[in-house]
């Protein structure tokens, strides 16, 4: 058996050149990817398909970086849908030379492109990047991992860490901008809101509410949209492992900052009173309660 080690921060990881050879120099900050010769051989054939999809707008040296980081990992995705959302620069091209599927999505607007990918998805699951996300090379077998250990999910969402901006800002931003969304929207939705920059979900759980989400108003919040629909009866879960890189593009300027606050209070408003916070927190106890009890050792517990 053969073993290649490759090491590297996603940056370096992408960071290969027009012909797609790729040069690898520092170490992912502790972690080492060892890949075997015959590790497709070791997975299981029962192995849900996965797509990633990635919504995209003129923005082609972003998307190259990311798909880049997708052509390394350790357990490829069995396809790779690019949603071309009406882009004037090369972001076509860039697709296409990395072996993406592109689909068009002449609507303007991330919610509209986002349930274009998902519909057009053929794996079984479906995981959703942005362009400027930086997945580390065993993303994708961290989300097959995710829903292999944990069957009764529905989705699945993890963390990030910028990898540019002024280095003294970048934890402090982490803590403002993305602990602050898991802590706030899992009050207001009773669990743990999806992050669309790093996040999967079962393709059968999307084709249940495709028709619910809202993905004709470019001033929806896409990520906060669909987690209202899939929770709070369905579970999402949040995998603390399940990290990548993204930018900070989105915190460079204080309008970027409102803009997303204001798609995030006009998507819960959308919903309410409907979906009030102790209204789905309720359901939620109720859904829990109604959960048969397993026995484990002579003790009783609820599946969680």
């Amino acid at each position: 058996m053969s073993h290649t080690t490759y090491t590297g921060t996603p940056v370096e990881l992408a960071a290969a050149d027009d012909s797609g050879r790729h040069t690898l120099r520092r170490g992912l900050r502790g972690t080492v990817v060892t890949m075997t010769s015959d590790h497709a051989a070791m997975v299981d054939a029962t192995r849900p398909t996965l797509t990633v999809v990635i919504p995209v707008r003129n923005d082609a040296v972003a998307l190259r970086r990311c798909l880049k980081a997708l052509s390394w990992q350790a357990l490829p995705a069995d396809e790779v849908v690019v949603v071309d959302n009406g882009s004037t620069d090369d972001t076509v091209e860039v697709a296409r030379q990395f072996g993406a599927r592109v689909v068009a999505e002449p609507t303007p607007g991330i919610p509209a492109a986002s349930a274009t990918g998902y519909d057009s998805a053929r794996g079984d699951l479906i995981a959703r990047l942005d362009a400027d996300s930086l997945p580390h090379p065993r993303w994708v077998e961290r989300v097959h991992e995710s829903f292999a250990f944990h069957p009764d999910i529905s989705a699945v969402t993890g963390g990030a860490y910028f990898f540019d901006g002024p280095r003294a800002l970048r934890g402090l931003a982490v803590i403002a901008y993305l602990d602050s969304y898991f802590l706030l929207m899992y009050a207001a939705l009773g669990h743990f809101p999806l992050f669309g920059s790093n996040c999967a979900f079962r393709r059968s759980v999307w084709l249940e509410v495709r028709d619910e989400v809202h993905r004709f108003d470019p001033m929806v919040h896409d990520d906060i949209d669909l987690s209202v629909h899939i929770g709070p009866v369905r579970r999402i879960r949040y995998d603390r492992l399940l990290r990548l890189g993204i930018s900070m593009r989105p915190l460079t300027h204080p309008s970027g900052i409102r803009l997303r606050f204001r798609r995030a209070l006009h998507t819960l408003d959308l919903h309410w009173p409907e979906q009030f916070p102790w209204l789905r927190w309720g359901r939620k106890i109720n859904a829990r309660l109604r959960k048969p009890v397993h026995r484990r050792g002579g003790r009783a517990s609820r599946s969680r």
